[in-house]
Parts: C-alpha cells; structure tokens; sequence
C-alpha cells in the first residue's frame, strides 16, 4: 500500500475461528488485506445504506431504524414474526421465523444493522430471516442474533458498538457478516501501532496515512471523505510512479537516430499522395518526425477515430527510419489484420511508386514461404516486416531493427512489445510507436499510459461522410423487417452490408442466422460467414472476395472489428448490440463510411428501453464523437474493468480510485510521481515495489 504494509498474520492477531473464517471467505491472510476490504457504505444516525444496486438473491447488510413490529401464524401454524425497518431512503421488511425473541428485542424505535438474502414482494424489498445486531444507545445493551456471539470473542459489544459514530458496512458473505468484519478490523487497528508516513511529509490538504487508514473503517464526526481522498491520492500516486519511472527507463536507452532524408522515400510518398493530409495528420507526422531523430527512444502513442488516417501517418514514420537504412516491424494482433495492412502498405508504396519492400510474417504460412520470409528479414532485404506475434517468436531475428509500430496496442502485453524492442542491434532500442483507434479518456491517459507521449487525430480525412445510426429494438418488429429490407435495398444499389453476431453458433450465430437470411430476405444475394474457427486461409479468402466485391453480405462475428477496410461496404446491422461495449460498438460502425457513398450503421437490441444497456446503445447511436464515446463509456463500466483489477475482495493495487469523478485527484498525483522521481528515484522504486503482480502486468501492457 505505496510503501507500507502490515504482514502480521491474522491467526496471529484474531482468535483463531474469526481469523479462518474471513481467510475461507476472502482469502486474506494478513492484517494488511483485511484493512484493505474497505466499507462500500457508512451509517450515521439512521442514514440509508441499502445497496440501491442489488439484485434478488444478493447479500446484503443494511442499518435502520426499526418502525414496527407484528406477528402472525403463517404455514402451519409457524409463528412469524415481521419488522418494518426504514434507512433513512428505503422501507423494507425482515420475516422471521419461529423466532419469538425478536420482537422483545427488535422494538420500534431502535437502531439495528441486519443482513441476508435480498427478494422482492410486490416490489419491495425483504430480508427473510437475516442475522441482525441491535448497536445500543446509551444506557442499553447490545443484542442480536446467534452472530453477536461472534463479537464476544473481541470483548464486551456494548463498547465496541456504542461509540462509534458512523458504522461501517462492508462487503460481506452468508458466513461472515458485515459487523463481523467491522470487529476483527476494529480489533487490528487497536493493535497497530502508529504508522509513519510513508512518503516521509504529508501531502499538502491531506490527512496523514495512519489517520486515513483508521479513519477510513471509523470516522469520526467529520465523516469518510478527508480519509478516502489520501487513500485515493496514495492510490494515484502509485499509478504515476510506475508511469513516471517507466519514462525515465525509457530516456536511460539510446535509440537509432533517425533523420528524415531529403528526395528519400518519406519524400517521395508524401508528394505522390493523390489527396491533402488534414492538419491533424501534418501535425502528428511532424510530432512523430521530430522523436525519430531523436537518439532517445520514442514511446508514443497515436489515437484517432476510426478512419481518421493513422495508417498513412504510420506509414510516413516507417519510411523515415527506412531512409536511414533501418527495418520497422507493423505488429497487428489477428492474422486477418496483419494480412490486410501488409496489402494496405503494399499497395499505398506502389500507387507511390516507393520501392521499399513490405514482407508479411505470420504462423500459417507455408513453411517454404515463412523461410523465405524469415531470409528476407534476417539479411536486411525486408524493409517493413507485417506480422502477428510470430514476430516475436524464436527464430525471428532482424537485422537492424529502428522502429516498432504496434496496432491496437490494448492487445499486446509488455511482455511481447519488450521482445520486440530488445530485438534491436547494437544494444540499441528501437523506437515505439502504438496505435488505437479507441480514444482514451483523460484520467486513462494519466494512468493507464503515463509514460507514453500522446498525439491525437481528431478530423477525418475529405470525402468521408457521416454515419447515421438507429436503434432497431426486437421488440418493434415492423423495424426490425425494415432494417432487412434497408440492406437490402443498399446491395441492390450495388453496395454491400456487414451484419455482426455476438456468437458464432446457436440460435443468433452467424451459421445460423446466414442461411436464415439467405434463405429468406436476402435471397438471390451473395452471402457469405466469417468468423474466428475458421482456417486462416480461408478467411483471408473470404476477405479477398467481399473486398472485390464478390460478396454482397458478409455474416461476421467481430473479426471486422478493426483493419477492415471496404469503402463499398455502407451498410452494418448489429445483431443483440447489448452484448458489445461502448468503444466496440463504435469500432464496429468504423467499417461503414470508408467511402464518398452516404452510410448507415443499425443497433438491433433486445434490450427493453429503460434499462442501462438500452441506454449504452442509445448513447452510441446518438454520437458518432469517439472521444465523448469514450468518456461515456468510463460512466458505463466499472473501474476495475478499466483498469484491469477487481475490487471484488482479492488483493488489488487500486481499489477506491473513480476515472470518472478523481480528476483533480488524478491530476495532482501524477504531477507529484514526476517531481518524486526527479527527486528521489530510489524511493519512488521502493514505493511502488509492492504492487500487485497482476496489476503491474496489466499496466504494463501500455
């Protein structure tokens, strides 16, 4: 926790059943994972906790106010005994069962925390038979289910509960209960001793670590909040070293400088282009030019809309290092797009009439072709190397490698770009330039790709037309057969139509629903399947043929979803759009609107409106902006999704921190990790040694 932990063992600290039980529920093992299960909720005086979120069938744990008490005989004749409780924003009930004593304890009037499995009854909320603990007022006694005995093992309840100012309720189980886990840490934080501050001074406006990790299970009068801010801070603070130290590794190596020659082949394809580049993409070439010549290495990131043109930009890059006699190696992350962009490249030098070669290196090569290949590479004769991550395999070996350029870089881990940036000559480390048609949002960049310079393509290249987008709900039938005949009436205009599944087989797959349409509203049309099972060769074939046009309607999984590039196609229907993210949606319209022809993209959804996946498909069809997509998307999902990490209870880095509402946070904690490691690199490596191995690999994937 940025250079502090507690290793004590809980059997060593807890009484030996209480420490068994959160470790068979939680896994945690030490007083340091058990501090770190934070509350989701803190109750003062009556306020209201119910997870608002919760389904039927969670468990949960509330506190209220106890308004009314009945009992009844129900099913043969069992005495049922019902108690109204209010939070403060929700009235629910707890049912109990043959269970007397509840009503002499649960009177109206008191304060009680109970926990159970969440139904509904005519809309309402109801616990039946929870445990419950009574947290006495002054002059009372604690009371509760057979779970208080629980609370007996750490001393008297009435002071562990009467004093406290807010309770916490935490994430909890069928076995173990909030206010058991609220005991055990209230118990390890009367053993902790005072911690120093790890970061030697308290940060500015921000409580000390020792009080934000007390105050953070049990605040005082001034609340949660001061204590949850430094958590996140530290939270921050550790993302931004990691950034911050990955930079300064990467300007302790030395690159190929690489300087644009002049009348080279940069040059020549740059004047042959038949179109002007935007101002965007004059920009990021110049950006991206400048770094090259540098003896430091690049590490840049280029982000643009799909279509926004980062393939010529990458292109005029590689060619660059090409003049100044090095190779540069296009990593894509599917054979299927490896294949197209070695087309793609090849045929832009050509119209150019550029004579660097392009050599495409795949795993289902023919071996005398992959020989071949590997010849080419390793003797210098290939100038720009395609491939998959048999770029990186054994037995690949460059001879002057200068520049990386990896697309859709979320699919690579650090792991496979390091191969590939050790595989310079010299000791030299080549140049890095990673590619994303996913615009990312402004907390993402500062954290998840930190160390990296950001360059942005925002305009979209002339004759490009906008998209327009509808929502095709399942249940309006009479759109549903219009979107049909929309296709349709597009092949017959001599366009042609993607239509996307979520799955390859069953009932909605591709196999399934292409020999419906075949059969039925597209009769007559050229319709063929593609989709990630079938053989490399043949959906390359498939490629080729929709590509020339020989298709009028390709039934696809999301294999489309990035490199695809058919400026006839004008016309997507998204089967059950529900099932697909925000940036995927948005990367799956980007294969329509390649061309001058007026385009559509269709979201079918059996998503009822009204709830938040109909809404996520409606925020999509309402926007084409890539980037306010992307913001919208953080709103959409959870942070650990994000960031790679879960905050379900396991170990984990980052627990507290929100990409959409830490802002101000995030920006002065990565302002505060670069003056550190300017300072007092040493310390700003021990700080960060403790992260969590899963999370440090996924960072490490920017």
């Amino acid at each position: 926790m940025l250079g502090w932990s507690d290793e004590r063992l809980l059997a060593d600290v807890l009484p030996a059943k209480e420490a068994k039980a959160i470790t068979t529920a939680f896994d945690y093992r030490t007083c340091g994972d058990l501090l770190q299960h934070y509350p989701r909720a803190w109750s003062r005086h009556g306020s209201g906790v119910l997870a608002e979120d919760a389904q039927e069938g969670d468990m949960v744990t509330c506190v209220g106010e106890v308004t009314g008490v009945s009992q009844f005989h129900g099913k043969n004749n069992t005495t049922v005994t019902r108690v109204t409780v209010d939070d403060g924003r929700t009235v629910f009930t707890a049912s109990f069962f043959r269970a007397t004593y509840v009503g002499k304890v649960l009177r109206a009037g008191v304060r009680a925390m109970f926990a159970g499995k969440l139904t509904f009854y005519r809309g309402q909320p109801q616990l039946q038979h929870p445990d419950f603990l009574l947290l006495p007022a002054p002059g009372q006694k604690a009371a509760g289910s057979a779970s208080l005995k629980t609370l007996s093992a750490y001393g008297n309840p009435d002071e562990l509960l009467r004093d406290l100012d807010h309770v916490p309720v935490y994430p909890a189980t069928a076995k173990v209960a909030s206010w058991r886990i609220m005991s055990a840490i209230q118990h390890i934080l009367a053993t902790l001793p005072a911690v120093a501050e790890p970061l030697g001074e308290v940060p500015a406006g921000l409580v000390s670590f020792d009080t934000a990790i007390r105050g953070v299970h049990f605040p005082g009068q001034e609340g949660p909040e001061p204590h949850l801010e430094r958590l996140k801070y530290n939270e921050a603070l550790t993302l931004g070293l990691v950034m911050a130290l990955r930079r300064l590794d990467t300007l302790r190596r030395t690159a190929p400088a690489l300087p644009p020659v002049p009348g080279g082949q940069r040059a020549g394809l740059l004047a042959a282009l038949p179109y002007e580049l935007t101002r965007g993409q004059e920009h990021v070439i110049a950006e991206i030019g400048a770094d090259l010549e540098a003896d430091e290495p690049m590490s840049r990131l280029l982000q643009g809309e799909v279509g926004s043109g980062k393939t010529i930009v990458s292109l005029v890059a590689m060619l660059q290092a090409v003049d100044a006699g090095h190779q540069c190696a296009l990593l894509a992350p599917t054979e299927v797009l490896a294949v197209q962009h070695a087309r793609t490249l090849t045929t832009l030098l050509a119209d150019a009439a550029v004579p660097a070669t392009v050599v495409p290196l795949t795993g289902s090569m023919p071996v005398g072709v992959k020989r071949q290949a590997l010849l080419d590479i390793v003797s210098g004769q290939a100038d720009i190397v395609v491939g998959t991550h048999a770029l990186i395999q054994d037995g690949v070996e460059f001879f002057d490698l200068g520049l990386v350029v990896v697309d859709e870089q979320h699919r690579f881990g650090v792991e496979q770009r390091a191969r590939l940036r050790s595989m310079g000559r010299d000791g030299l480390t080549p140049h890095l330039l990673v590619m994303t048609a996913t615009p990312i949002p402004r907390t993402i960049a500062m954290t998840v790709f930190g160390d990296l310079a950001v360059s942005t393509l925002r305009e979209l290249p002339g004759g490009r037309r906008p998209i327009q987008s509808s929502v095709v709900p399942e249940a309006r039938p009479d759109w549903v057969v219009r979107a049909l005949v929309r296709i349709r009436e597009e092949v017959d205009a001599g366009r042609q139509a993607y239509v996307v599944c979520p799955r390859i087989d069953g009932d909605g797959g591709v196999t399934d629903l292409a020999l419906r349409l075949a059969g039925g509203p597209f009769r007559g049309l050229r319709v063929e399947i593609l989709h990630g099972r079938m053989r490399p060769e043949d959906k390359d074939h498939v490629m080729r043929g929709f590509a020339a046009g020989d298709i009028d309607v390709l039934v696809a999984t999301t294999v489309i979803e990035v490199g695809v590039d058919v400026p006839n196609a004008t016309v997507m229907l998204i089967r059950e759009a529900e099932n697909f993210g925000v940036s995927q949606l948005h990367q799956l319209r980007g294969r329509v609107g390649r061309g001058e022809n007026a385009s559509l993209c269709l979201f079918h959804t059996l998503a009822a409106p009204g709830t938040p996946a109909h809404q996520r498909i409606t925020d999509v069809a309402g926007t084409a902006d890539g980037f306010q997509l992307a913001e919208i998307d953080l709103l959409h999902r959870q942070e650990g999704d994000v960031l790679g990490t879960s905050q379900s209870g396991s170990q984990r880095t980052v627990r507290l921190l929100n990409l959409v509402s830490d802002l101000d946070i995030i920006e002065r904690a990565t302002v505060d990790a670069t003056a550190l490691v300017d300072r007092h690199a040493l310390l700003a490596q021990r700080l960060v040694l403790e992260i969590d191995r899963d999370d440090r690999e996924y960072l490490e994937k920017s």
